[in-house]
């Protein structure tokens, strides 16, 4: 199960159509029985047991905190007050029940702060699913005290963690069962829009994991360098390029370094520096 952050914004209409697959419409009804599996629990005051709201009415009830606290902003003064984020299964999943569906909405919007347990003043929030192995939570950081909602500092590491727990609970698959490489699992951390800054602290695991898989990718290039340059190899241009990879992944690496808090600067001595020694001496 893998989590996504989409970028929060100032109205649901496009996050609920981005949820659907489609545009929100007037003439779409969606019933709490069916497309919305979860939602927070004060919605039964909102809605008639024998009514189906349309998608455009459902993205108008989310929206209402915007207009009933118009004062109400982040501490960083931002008014992007919906939250879009969603999960997706891994291919070979099984179907989940509508129950495990609205399990696992209720445990995502527990985490982020969105539904503290027994908040009566919590935020306004609906768990969408109608996209294949893949389930959206929308929400609306205003709450109804009109204070904004208190989330993680590190909100995409408290999902990830709580998905782990999830795939566990639920006998799913958990993402090292994707194939991801480490520069994608890296690149889909790094990728997803928020709309806060990062912190130093994530910056700085940001650029620990980077260095780490650059220095693993370095040694396989010095090593193939090193191979082509000796006897009886005839790929002496081969090599030559190789070296000069490995030249610049070094250099990547010490720019990263230097952004680091506790980081030091690649060791001079290591193997990029001493390819071109090794090389001379292969050919005296």
């Amino acid at each position: 199960m893998i989590p996504t952050l989409h970028g929060r914004g100032v109205s649901a209409d496009e996050a609920l159509s981005e949820a659907l697959g489609r545009p929100v419409s007037d003439e779409e009804g969606l019933t709490t029985e069916g497309t919305v599996v979860a939602h927070w629990s004060l919605l039964d005051y909102y809605t008639e047991e024998s009514r189906i709201w349309t998608s455009v009415e459902w993205a108008q009830h989310l929206d209402d905190p915007n207009w009933q606290h118009p004062f109400a902003a982040s501490p960083q003064g931002d008014r992007r007050a919906v939250l879009h984020l969603s999960v997706r299964l891994h291919p070979d999943d099984r179907e989940l029940t509508p129950a495990e569906w609205a399990e696992v909405g209720h445990r995502l919007a527990r985490v982020t702060g969105i539904a503290p347990p027994g908040d009566e003043q919590s935020c306004r929030w609906i768990a969408v699913r109608d996209q294949s192995h893949r389930l959206d939570l929308l929400a609306n950081l205003i709450r109804e005290d009109a204070n904004w909602a208190a989330m993680p500092a590190q909100v995409l590491h408290v999902l990830a963690a709580e998905c782990r727990r999830i795939e566990a609970d639920l006998g799913l698959l958990s993402p090292r069962d994707h194939h991801a490489g480490p520069f994608q699992q890296l690149t889909q951390a790094v990728a997803q829009p928020s709309g806060d800054l990062l912190d130093s602290g994530r910056v700085a695991h940001l650029s620990v994991e980077a260095q780490r898989h650059l220095s693993a990718a370095r040694r396989l290039v010095e090593k193939a360098a090193l191979q082509l340059g000796t006897p009886p190899s005839n790929g002496p241009g081969l090599a030559h390029q190789l070296e000069r990879i490995a030249r610049r992944a070094h250099a990547l690496g010490s720019d990263l370094a230097e952004i680091t808090p506790g980081q030091s600067r690649t060791p001079a001595g290591s193997a990029a520096a001493r390819l071109p020694a090794a090389r001379a001496a292969r050919t005296r």
